[in-house]
C-alpha cells in the first residue's frame, strides 16, 4: 500500500520570500533563516515542501540544517534559555549554572522541558565577558548570575508561562 504525501500549505510571506530567492547562490541559507523566522525551528513537511517547491535535494536542506547550530530541528520552548559558555563565563562557573538549570527545569542541554515551557542551549560567548557567567532569556540578559539566583530568575518565567 502506498502513502500519499501529506502536502503542506506555507506561510504566504515564506513563499514570498521563496520566489524573491529562488534564483539567488545561497538561496537555500536564507530560505532556512526565514523559515526558522516564522516557525521558530525548520519542521520537517516545511523543508520536505520547500525541497520540492525549489527543486532542493532534502538531503542538501538536511546538510546544512545540521552544519550550523543555529538551525533547529525540534520546536523550541516558549522561553530560550542560552547560557554563556565563552572563556570568561565557562572561568567563572557557566558550568555549574547550566547544571542548575537541569537540576531546577529537568531539561538538558539542546532540549525542552516537557512542559514545553523551557528550551536550554549553551553559547559561545554573548559578548559581555566582564558579567561572567552570563546567560540569556528570551533576549534579555543576566550578568554575574549567582546560582542562588537561579530559582528566581526561572521562577519568574515558569509563572509568566502558567499565567497565560
Amino acid at each position: 500500500m502506498m502513502l500519499e504525501k501529506e502536502a503542506v500549505k506555507l506561510d504566504q510571506g515564506l513563499l514570498d520570500f521563496m520566489d524573491k530567492w529562488k534564483d539567488k547562490p545561497g538561496k537555500e541559507i536564507m530560505i532556512l533563516h526565514k523559515i526558522q523566522e516564522i516557525y521558530g525551528y525548520v519542521p520537517r513537511k516545511v523543508a520536505m515542501e520547500v525541497s520540492v517547491q525549489l527543486d532542493i535535494p532534502l538531503a542538501k536542506i538536511y546538510g546544512i540544517i545540521t552544519f550550523y547550530h543555529l538551525f533547529k530541528l525540534k520546536k523550541p520552548g516558549k522561553n530560550i534559555i542560552s547560557v554563556c559558555m565563552g572563556t570568561a563565563c565557562y572561568l567563572k562557573g557557566g558550568n555549574d549554572i547550566i547544571q542548575d538549570i537541569e537540576d531546577i527545569l529537568g531539561v538538558s542541554v539542546n532540549n525542552t522541558s516537557d512542559d514545553g515551557q523551557f528550551s536550554l542551549e549553551i553559547v559561545r560567548c554573548v559578548g559581555c565577558c566582564g558579567l561572567a557567567p552570563v546567560m540569556v532569556i528570551n533576549g534579555k540578559t543576566y550578568g554575574n548570575v549567582a546560582k542562588t539566583e537561579l530559582p528566581k530568575i526561572l521562577g519568574e518565567y515558569r509563572s509568566a508561562g502558567e499565567a497565560k
